[in-house]
């Protein structure tokens, strides 16, 4: 059994040498001569450090438990070494907290210290020497030589004084001392002696500016006295500047006072009373005082009912405009695209005024009505832009109207009239009464437009004979009856002098009149493009681009009655339309959205157009009237591209039809009809290839070579039309399916019966077509995959024999993965670092919660002790003062005694 504790320490120290026998006079001799002596001090502070460890279980972390598992390794195994020294690491921590948490826990809440700047101070290897000879260098390179620098060896220009030397060798200086000023006692040499010496410095200074510069010498410096002077002298004159500014400023200011009455008259429509009139002197004070209080009470109601100015927002720039525009333009698409799908709005496109309108039954009796809803846009969308709008191309829109020189007569009173006559000729107070009410609803340039101006008007006439002024339409009557004998070119002009004519702005009525004259428009569109003579597409695409304008107004009245005109359509000829119809089809096609999965105007007439292009045609003008819906068709579903298969069956059918020869059978999976004798081509290689006309569509009573020009042209119009299709449907996972027919028929065409009866105009555009669709069929073949079964990794067989590693080493992670390895590792290495991250917090914590705790136990004990001090000054007071009364109370009762 080993010994206690002290016999283990001596038997160490005894074993060591540090305690024993002492040694004799000459061996500490020889050691000192040998200088063994000081190197046996340091080995004896080293023994008694390695005892002292040694002795000190709880400066080494050991593993008192052992490994966890038995390895079998290479490397030699020490389980019970010390894996640390936890003592020495928490002194070093405490003293580098100490240094730098304690330092900063001190200066907190504290502004100020001294930082030393001085050379080589913060250096740690420099010397002192070298610090001192570094710091001589600088303050010699530094320093800045003076005048008045005694130790300076250099040679000085001596004292001066405001400028000039105080030696006397110069030529300039002269001695004012005389000897008469010691006369004068100290008592009366007060004032005196002031002005004395003041006068001498004066002429001394005087006779300075009267004499001339000595050339040569540099300029003389104005003394404080001038400078001062100057400064006073310029203040003095700013002052005048600004105090002459404020007077003009209380002039202009009294002159805008006096001219407010008549701009409060101005401002409430109050008429100027004549200059004659004078007010009644009669009048009492009280009702003068009682006016006052009414007029102040009526303001005082207007300024309450004022709406309060709203803060402006800053000037954007142009990145912020160019990123507001792509973000407005993104939110337009997505909507566009959920309306195109069908999908429902959002809660927050409802609070921005986005329309969520869900699909409803149409009622199958009566007429077909939208109920007026606060939404934006009422559902109807924007359209489609066919064409760039008068916008982009840098014209005005139908709203902005800009006032031509002929759209006014000369002489009328609709002429701008010049403010120098207007002021000389002052209209009557029943005209001006007439012009208030546009003056409180136009701008300033609407007001200075003669278009908007209530007064009455002429009927004078331009250089067209069209009229200035109309009367607003109600009905189809009324504008038939005002349109008669006005050319059709002339229509668009006559629309939109009614609409400057009877603007919104001019007058409350106005308003219904333009939503009825909208409808009424639309029905004349209708009436006018089933005349016997058809009127020219320009002003007819004139009047839908009014349409178009005006339904921005009257969204409500223009689906209402666009609803209508199909509504008539579908019921009484839905399989016959009449050219009206067409043209009532293309301005929906130009007004509404036709992209939206449902909309209440686009659906209706894609649902009629597919109905009239799945009819067997059996005349030439129901052959023309498909083509031109099939470009209706096409152009609804440009943006959509939603597939519709009456477009091509009705394509196919046609190029079948009035193909020379009949073709056989195997072209595709689409229905062939029969066509009508006399439908196909004999002999057409003559004839030129000509674009489609509304007459073709109309006109049934033709001859033969017009009847076979009209089939070349249908012809020509039906390839056009395949082409832009396969455009248009080229990304959809059915094109090979969709155009093998179209392949197949042209190929027909393209035979030698077929190709020796067509103009070679025709046989290019069917030659070009046919080589286009195979090199996209092919494309859409290529693009294909066939369904095939997952390509999986072949799993290898599971076997029991282990996997051995020379050089194995338990510490190590044996992945094959590198990347699954490397990202183990860094996760490893960020876990240890976090852990070590908080150990250190959490020791910083403690280590200032600590040091706050020593802090409040001083300033406790300090206070305490001071409290301590105080109660026994106290006590001690009171026992001094208790003692004395009672020694006077004793001597008062022996004194009483006595």
């Amino acid at each position: 059994m080993a010994g206690s504790q002290l016999k283990r320490l001596k038997a160490s120290l005894r074993e060591k040498g540090v305690i024993g026998p002492q040694l004799s006079k000459k061996q500490k001799k020889r050691n000192a001569q040998d200088g063994k002596t000081n190197n046996r001090r340091f080995q004896k502070a080293a023994e008694l450090e390695g005892i002292r460890e040694q002795f000190n279980p709880f400066d080494l972390k050991h593993n008192a438990r052992g490994p966890k598992f038995e390895v079998t390794s290479n490397r030699p195994t020490n389980h019970n070494a010390a894996k640390g020294r936890p003592g020495e690491a928490k002194s070093l921590g405490e003293e580098r907290r100490r240094q730098t948490l304690l330092v900063e826990l001190n200066r907190r809440h504290k502004v100020g210290g001294i930082l030393d700047r001085r050379f080589g101070e913060n250096d740690p290897h420099m010397t002192p020497e070298e610090k001192m000879r570094e710091r001589f260098v600088r303050e010699k390179t530094s320093h800045k030589s003076s005048m008045f620098d005694l130790e300076d060896d250099e040679p000085s220009e001596g004292l001066t004084h405001m400028g000039q030397s105080l030696s006397f060798d110069g030529p300039n200086v002269v001695d004012d001392f005389e000897e008469d000023d010691l006369s004068v006692g100290s008592d009366a040499a007060g004032s005196d002696d002031d002005d004395h010496r003041g006068s001498k410095r004066m002429r001394f200074f005087e006779a300075e500016e009267d004499g001339d510069q000595v050339e040569g010498q540099p300029e003389r410096k104005k003394t404080k006295q001038e400078v001062m002077k100057e400064v006073i002298a310029k203040s003095k004159f700013y002052k005048a500047e600004r105090q002459a500014a404020k007077d003009a400023d209380e002039d202009l200011r009294e002159e805008l006072d006096m001219e407010l009455p008549g701009l409060h008259d101005l401002l409430f429509n109050r008429k100027k009373a004549p200059e004659g009139v004078e007010m009644n002197a009669a009048e009492s004070a009280a009702a003068a005082k009682e006016r006052m209080e009414r007029d102040y009470d009526m303001r005082l109601r207007l300024l309450a009912q004022d709406r309060r100015a709203q803060p402006t927002d800053r000037t954007k720039t142009d990145e912020e405009k160019a990123q507001e525009e792509s973000e407005r333009l993104k939110e337009l698409e997505e909507k566009r695209l959920k309306r195109m799908r069908g999908e429902e709005a959002s809660d927050s496109e409802d609070e921005d005024g986005i329309a969520n309108l869900q699909l409803e039954p149409e009622p199958t009796k009566g007429p077909i009505l939208f109920t007026e809803t606060e939404e934006d846009d009422f559902g109807l969308g924007k359209g489609i832009k066919t064409q760039p709008t008068a916008t982009e191309l840098g014209f005005d829109d139908e709203d902005d109207f800009l006032i031509e020189d002929d759209l006014i007569a000369s002489g009328s009173d609709l002429e701008p009239v010049e403010s120098e006559s207007s002021s000389e000729d002052e209209e009557s107070d029943d005209e001006g009464d007439d012009d208030e009410f546009t003056k409180g609803l136009l701008n300033k340039e609407e007001a200075q437009n003669p278009v908007f101006s209530s007064r009455p008007t002429d009927t004078k006439e331009d250089s067209n004979g069209l009229p200035y002024t109309f009367p607003c339409p109600q009905t189809l009557e009324e504008f038939i009856e005002t349109t008669r004998g006005i050319p059709m070119e002339h229509l668009p002009t006559m629309v939109q002098r009614i609409r400057a004519l009877y603007h919104p702005k001019l007058d409350s009525n106005n308003k219904p009149k333009l939503a009825n004259f909208v409808a009424t428009l639309i029905q004349y569109l209708a009436h006018s493009s089933n005349l016997p003579k058809l009127p020219p597409f320009s002003a007819l695409e004139s009047l839908i681009r009014h349409l178009h304008s005006l339904a921005k107004s009257y969204p409500i009245e223009t689906a209402n009655e666009f609803r209508s005109q199909l509504e008539s359509f579908g019921r009484s000829r839905p399989l016959s339309p009449n050219v009206g119809d067409l043209v009532v089809l293309t301005a929906i096609g130009t007004i509404f959205p036709t992209s939206d999965h449902f909309h209440q105007v686009a659906t209706p007439a894609s649902l009629l157009i597919s109905r009239n292009l799945e009819k067997v045609p059996k005349r030439l003008t129901d052959y023309a009237q498909g083509a031109y819906l099939s470009t209706l068709a096409l152009q609804y579903q440009r943006v959509s591209k939603r597939y519709i298969p009456e477009l091509m069956n009705f394509c196919l059918n046609t190029l079948c039809a009035f193909a020379p020869e009949k073709v056989g059978g195997g072209l595709g999976a689409f229905p062939i009809h029969e066509p009508a004798p006399g439908t196909r081509i004999a002999d057409a290689r003559s004839f030129n290839v000509r674009k489609l006309t509304p007459a073709d569509c109309a006109n049934d009573d033709i001859s033969d070579m017009e009847a076979t020009s009209t089939k070349i042209a249908i012809l020509a119009t039906t390839t056009q039309l395949l082409d832009a299709a396969a455009d248009i449907y080229s990304s959809k996972p059915a094109f090979f399916e969709t155009f093998e027919p179209v392949k197949n028929v042209l190929v027909h065409l393209a035979s030698k019966p077929c190709r020796s009866k067509f103009p070679t105009a025709l046989n290019d555009r069917v030659e070009k077509l046919r080589l286009k669709l195979d090199q996209m069929l092919q494309l859409a073949r290529m693009s294909r995959r066939p369904l095939e079964l997952h390509h999986h990794k072949p799993l290898s067989i599971k076997t029991a024999i282990p996997k051995f590693e020379d050089s194995f080493d338990p510490n190590k992670h044996y992945d094959p993965d590198r990347d699954r390895a490397e990202l183990a590792k860094l996760r490893a290495e960020h876990k240890k670092e976090r852990k070590g991250a908080m150990r250190e917090l959490r020791k910083d914590a403690s280590f200032m919660a600590r040091e706050q705790l020593r802090i409040k136990k001083a300033k406790d004990a300090a206070y305490e002790k001071k409290y301590k001090r105080l109660v026994a000054e106290i006590q001690g007071e009171e026992g001094r003062e208790a003692n004395a009364y009672e020694r006077e109370k004793q001597m008062r009762k022996r004194a009483g005694k006595k």
